[in-house]
């Protein structure tokens, strides 16, 4: 499965993370708002924000999106942890800046992902911090099923509380 393939629609592109895109993210990211509900609620600082900035890299499987008229970068995502014995993979690691928020840009962008990936996996699974109120809405909306807790460690962070969403291919 190609884990950072171009991926659009009318709206937004999804493009693979690269290396030079730091400062650039970094300015999205930089809103503390952002993270307010995420386990890490200090990711909008430079060095914190750099250790998930460098997972996702070194995760081969990372988006930046942009909204597609403009060119602005307005979050990131990923793909990671392809099973390919169990046909999953997961997609998670998501923020957007907070004018995309309430606009459905975050449904587009997992079901672009969604559609790439039910392609090669018969399911997808989210992490969402167990406090994040917000993702765990947009999880729902997107008819994502609970189906657990579990101690995440994200790259370079803490193991924190999370629950488990699935979306299985239709």
């Amino acid at each position: 499965m190609d884990r950072q393939p171009i991926l659009q629609d009318d709206s937004v592109i999804l493009t693979p993370l690269r290396s030079d895109e730091f400062e650039e993210l970094l300015s999205v990211s930089s809103d503390p708002l952002i993270w307010a509900q995420h386990p890490n609620p200090d990711r909008w600082q430079r060095d914190v924000f750099r250790t998930y900035f460098d997972g996702a890299i070194a995760s081969d499987g990372a988006f930046m999106i942009r909204n597609k008229a403009s060119g602005t970068a307005i979050g990131s995502t990923r793909f990671y942890d392809h099973d390919a014995d169990a046909s999953e993979i997961k997609i998670g690691y998501t923020f957007f800046s907070r004018d995309q928020w309430g606009r459905g840009t975050n449904q587009r962008v997992k079901r672009l992902m969604l559609d790439h990936a039910f392609a090669h996996v018969k399911q997808v699974i989210f992490h969402v911090g167990a406090d994040n109120l917000r993702s765990r809405i947009a999880m729902q909306r997107l008819g994502a099923q609970l189906i657990g807790e579990l101690e995440v460690a994200y790259f370079g962070e803490l193991p924190k509380k999370n629950v488990v969403f699935r979306i299985t291919a239709p």
